[in-house]
């Protein structure tokens, strides 16, 4: 079936279409099958259907044939899976005592591509996981009989690296290293996983084996930059997609306005299931993403209403459905049975993106290189639809009067920082656990974690080097997902689930108790903070709300690293101490009303981290010197700078915090200062550095937009800020920013 545009043309009309365009079709390039592909191999290729590559693929095998390290990114669905298999495959092939080590984010992940494996039926290939599930009776038989093991960088950090001795054969024989959606590691994780690929690198290397690295990533702007912080070695970059693209529509939906002077729109949710009502109606196979599972659960629920309560052609999507379950839904859309899913960002990566021919996203996803993963999932047979329904988030509004803001701008870069010794010191410890270090190892872990190793006062120096003089487990001390040791767990009571980590830093702000926290598109209520077990017990939360902590917040200069002038302003970017004490928190309805205030007693925190910060001249703040504009001018430019920075560094808003005032004590000036939230930075706010007149254009551009005439603090607010009853003087902001970037 080929789905024509006029299937939806009676559609994308009214005052809600905000931008219509069309993306123009691109014909595939391609090459024959390596010439010098194992026979075997070949067979089982043309077995599945494959008789050529596309060109980048081919590109792959090539570089992978010199021996080179490699990334390919390319868009969604392809082919980055067989440009990485095909040569380890090819290997296995010719030797089957060679072994190959596939990295996946996620348990889900490895599961697909052991079923994509077997399905292929590979010469000489024995695939099996290895993660926490894997039962304990099982896991010699992996570690001496597979050859193809996929596990994830959290269970290679403390189940693999630091029992290398069972590992001997693997590491000795160890010929492949693949890395699977290299664009999630980044932040704090990425800053882990680089280190964790380091301490890899350097075992291989102890046991005689010298492993190339095959990466995958969606398409980000420094791929290569990033490949590079990951594994500490140069790489290929393959980057011209050469897959074909069918031609599609994209549409930006703004739902209608209710209440023009407070700038009030429908429910977006509301407006996603009218359309995929309307597309299920037309048999266009449709897969609407919503940030929440309750989101996706409420389009489910309205969409059926608005099919006179048919269900029978529409399912939800969403956590805790086993592989069987996403089976099912797959084949019932490949059937047609099924026309219609909603499910939420976090399983983005769950479908399989051929069978789609619509996909409506309910509310900017965060990033341009996510809305473009999701986006790329519509019409792979043939003409396809994507749609963003805008919710009322300043950014999606911005989107909605700036199209070519959002479709002709450039995908956000990945950051991470595997030096931050917040993370690097506890890597260090465990190397020396795993073997001792010496000079020779800088080459694999980097110079940074030798000169870490010699201030670490539970290592030892020895005539072999730096040994491990502790009784305890290093790797056993801390996760892959904070950049503190010092965390708390977070537990559902019901089940008795570990949902995650919160650094300390940030565990009084996030996990207090009455807070709702939300995980995996799902809702929570934190029911109580144990200090001294270090322990959140939560329960599912259905309810309507959110909590917003008032914080105290004071941010010392330690040292700026670099000063510049941009934009007007002297930019400095550099360490500092934030200092935090969570006084009270506000339960809010989705709308933004305040239901109550609730105090709180919690104690005060303190760390370091990197930041940007500039103290606007006098010739900048003309006309807003007088209390209370300056400090609402000053508070709303610091949370519109928020809210852009996720547009230049791929980052969440909760990964960056701010802090602006009057009067600093140190620069005896006013001053906004934006930080990273972890302790030690990872890179974010550097990135905001180097890239500050984007940053404040766009900034500048966010708020020229805005058509109400008030305060509005809804336009420029942050989950971070915990100054909830500070003025937002979104005007003065105005001014402060056009100012700068006109100079």
């Amino acid at each position: 079936m080929v789905t024509r545009a006029a299937t939806w043309d009676d559609l994308l009309t009214g005052e809600e279409l905000a931008h219509l365009e069309t993306e123009p079709a691109r014909r595939p390039r391609t090459e024959q099958l390596p010439d010098d592909l194992h026979p075997q191999v070949r067979t089982a290729l043309e077995g599945a259907g494959v008789t050529e590559l596309f060109t980048h693929q081919a590109e792959a095998w090539e570089a992978a044939g010199r021996g080179e390290h490699l990334i390919v990114t390319t868009g969604t669905a392809s082919g980055k899976t067989l440009a990485f298999n095909l040569p380890v495959l090819d290997a296995l092939a010719r030797e089957p005592k060679n072994r190959a080590l596939y990295l996946y984010p996620t348990k889900a992940l490895a599961q697909d591509q052991v079923r994509a494996l077997t399905e292929l039926r590979p010469p000489k290939v024995r695939s099996a996981i290895y993660d926490g599930d894997t039962p304990g009776d099982q896991r010699w038989q992996v570690r001496k009989w597979a050859n193809l093991i996929l596990t994830n960088p959290d269970m290679l950090h403390v189940g693999v690296l630091p029992h290398h001795d069972r590992w001997g054969d693997v590491l000795s024989n160890l010929r492949y290293v693949v890395v699977d959606e290299a664009h999630v590691y980044r932040g704090v994780f990425g800053s882990h996983v680089g280190n964790v690929l380091r301490r890899l690198r350097r075992l291989a290397r102890i046991y005689g084996a010298d492993p190339q690295f095959l990466l995958a990533s969606a398409t980000i702007a420094n791929p290569g930059e990033l490949a590079h912080s990951l594994l500490g070695l140069d790489v290929a970059l393959i980057e011209r997609d050469a897959a074909p693209k069918a031609e599609r529509t994209i549409a930006l939906w703004n739902p209608p306005l209710t209440d023009e002077e407070l700038g009030l729109r429908a429910s977006p949710l509301g407006e996603a299931s009218r359309l995929l009502a309307s597309l299920v109606e037309r048999e266009v196979r449709t897969l609407c993403f919503a940030k929440s599972r309750k989101a996706a659960e409420l389009v489910h629920r309205f969409t059926v209403e608005r099919l006179g309560g048919d269900s029978s052609r529409v399912s939800p999507y969403r956590a805790g459905y086993t592989p069987g379950q996403r089976r099912e839904i797959e084949r019932r859309l490949v059937e047609g049975d099924l026309l219609g899913v909603s499910a939420t960002n976090a399983l983005e990566l769950g479908i399989d993106v051929g069978l789609l021919d619509a996909v409506i996203c309910v509310g900017f996803p965060g990033t341009v290189a996510s809305l473009r993963q999701q986006w790329g999932r519509a019409g792979r047979r043939g003409h396809g639809l994507a749609v963003l329904v805008a919710s009322e988030d300043a950014l999606d509004q911005f989107f909605m009067r700036e199209p070519e803001a959002l479709l002709e701008r450039r995908v956000e870069a990945a950051i991470l920082d595997h030096t931050n010794p917040r993370v690097l010191d506890p890597h260090v410890l465990t190397a020396a656990f795993e073997a001792p270090l010496d000079g020779a190892d800088a080459e694999t872990l980097g110079p940074e974690a030798l000169e870490r190793a010699a201030l670490l006062p539970e290592l030892r120096k020895t005539p072999r080097g730096f040994v491990w003089a502790g009784r305890d487990y290093p790797a056993g001390r801390f996760g892959l997902r904070s950049a503190s040791p010092d965390t708390f767990t977070v537990v559902d009571v019901d089940s008795g689930t570990l949902l995650g980590l919160v650094e300390r830093e940030r565990a009084y702000s996030t996990v207090h108790e009455g807070a709702i926290y939300l995980h995996l598109g799902e809702s929570y209520r934190v029911i109580s903070l144990d200090h001294e077990q270090r322990t959140a017990l939560v329960e599912p939360f259905g309810g309507d709300e959110y909590t917003q902590a008032k914080k105290d917040t004071m941010t010392a200069i330690l040292h700026a690293a670099r000063t510049e002038q941009k934009s007007g302003v002297a930019l400095s970017f550099g360490s500092v101490t934030v200092t935090e004490q969570v006084v009270a928190y506000q339960r809010k309805t989705r709308d933004g009303e305040t239901i109550e205030t609730v105090p709180l007693d919690l104690p005060q925190t303190e760390f370091e981290t990197e930041a940007v910060w500039f103290a606007p001249g006098p010739h900048l703040l003309e006309g807003l010197e007088e209390m209370p504009a300056l400090l609402g001018s000053l508070h709303a430019a610091e949370h519109s700078l928020i809210a852009l920075l996720p547009l230049w560094a791929m980052c969440d808003r909760w990964d960056i915090g701010g802090l602006s005032t009057n009067l600093h004590f140190q620069t005896g000036a006013p001053t906004i200062f934006v930080y990273d939230g972890h302790a030690g930075g990872v890179g974010i706010t550097e990135r905001g550095f180097e890239v500050f007149e984007g940053w404040a254009a766009d900034t500048a551009k966010l708020l020229e937009g805005c058509p109400c005439d008030h305060g509005c603090p809804s336009c420029v607010q942050s989950p971070k800020c915990g100054n909830l009853n500070e003025p937002l003087d979104k005007h003065g902001a105005l001014k402060l920013l056009q100012r700068m970037v006109s100079i």
